[in-house]
């Protein structure tokens, strides 16, 4: 009879298992802050470069939804997009992306995605200047529900809130920095440009502190020859990188479209493939018990026990199947997933762009035409030399 009153608690279980509950999400906008520097203000503006990010791809093997290709697009999408907010601040310079250190400027921002699935965003943002100094490293996570996506039509990107803290909170941290040290970073940026091109003659202007940072030993005269010809020779490699800034914005432009269709569709299979492993595992569970019972009153001696195991034991086995349904039906989203991104990864292509003397396709692998293109700046400055 202990048996026989447990089918109904059975029977409520079966009725559970097959209940779904809707998750609702709202997260807080953070708005961005704006600063306007007068021109009378004495403080020097900072040029900000920001790196592609890591795709994180060493996570691939634990997320079966990651996809490479995608992440390596995102990279350079994020990139770009964080870009675009912090020159929004109106508290900097020229705010560009570049492929990487090797690039000269005064404040370098570069990072990790750490998760993105159109849920949830979340990358870890490293802050450093042109003396080596390391400013701050911080981590920034959003969650987003349905509505982020229903007001796309506004121009909003549905994770706009994390770009406009990143962007915050670099603003925040230059305004603690004395007028002086902006200054000094400009000093640095220079001298670090023209001792690529002539170690010789601006080693000694350049000493290294203990903890690895560079200082400003000594300052060459404003009519210092060499420093007059280093000079033209930054300002054509400020011309190659707002070049490439043609290439980001670009890219950005046709990724946006179907990367942002791919975040909505993205964000439907991530909660639908939540609900049914919840549901599947439930079910599993919920089945096993059933079954469990069901074996142990069809022992019984007593008739309907038996009836009653058997019923239980039933509706177990059709609950276990349906588990593995379910299983089966979020591995489709799963699939789903890597088909819009393998569609995604043939929509973007690589983009060449064309300099006054040269032709140049810019791949996955930029920081490597960079290179090329600091040794083309490299030889246009021997040959100038060798004219006067």
């Amino acid at each position: 009879m202990q048996l026989l009153k447990s089918i109904p608690v059975l029977a409520a279980l079966v009725l559970l298992a097959g209940c779904n509950t809707n998750l609702v999400t709202t997260t807080a906008y953070t708005p961005l802050e704006q600063q306007n520097i007068s021109e009378e203000s004495n403080r020097e503006l900072l040029d900000v470069g920001v790196i592609p990010l890591d795709p994180g791809l060493d996570k691939a093997e634990e997320n079966e939804t990651l996809l490479p290709e995608l992440r390596k697009a995102e990279a350079q999408f994020l990139a770009h997009q964080i870009g675009l907010t912090v020159q929004n601040s109106a508290a900097w310079g020229a705010v560009r992306v570049i492929p990487g250190t090797t690039t000269v400027t005064d404040v370098y921002v570069e990072g990790t995605i750490l998760q993105s699935n159109g849920k949830t965003l979340e990358l870890e943002i490293r802050v450093s200047d042109s003396s080596g100094r390391h400013w701050y490293t911080e981590t920034y996570t959003e969650t987003v529900g349905k509505y982020a996506y229903e007001r796309r039509q506004r121009g909003r990107d549905p994770f706009q809130g994390v770009f406009n803290r990143i962007a915050n909170d670099l603003m925040r941290y230059h305004d603690k920095l004395p007028a002086s040290r902006s200054a000094e970073l400009r000093t640095i940026s220079e001298l670090r440009f023209a001792q690529d091109f002539s170690p010789q003659a601006f080693d000694r202007h350049i000493e290294t502190g203990k903890k690895g940072e560079l200082k400003v030993a000594s300052l060459p005269a404003d009519n210092d020859t060499i420093l007059q010809r280093v000079r033209p020779i930054r300002e054509r490699d400020y011309l190659y990188i707002d070049t490439m800034q043609e290439h980001y914005q670009t890219f950005s432009k046709r990724m946006n479209k179907p990367y942002q269709d791919w975040r909505a569709t993205s964000y439907d299979d991530i909660i639908a493939i939540e609900k049914l492993r919840k549901s599947s595992v439930n079910r599993g569970i919920i089945g096993g018990l059933a079954i469990i019972g069901g074996i142990l009153a069809a022992g019984s001696d007593n008739g309907s026990s038996q009836l009653g195991g058997l019923v239980a034991a039933g509706a177990g086995g059709v609950l276990l199947k349906d588990a593995l349904g379910k299983r089966q039906e979020a591995q489709t989203h799963v699939d789903a997933l890597v088909e819009l991104g393998s569609s995604l990864e043939a929509d973007i292509e690589p983009q060449v762009i064309d300099l006054e003397d040269r032709t140049i396709t810019l791949t996955g692998n930029v920081e490597a035409q960079y290179q090329e293109w600091k040794q083309l700046l490299q030889q246009i400055y021997e040959q100038e030399r060798g004219l006067e």
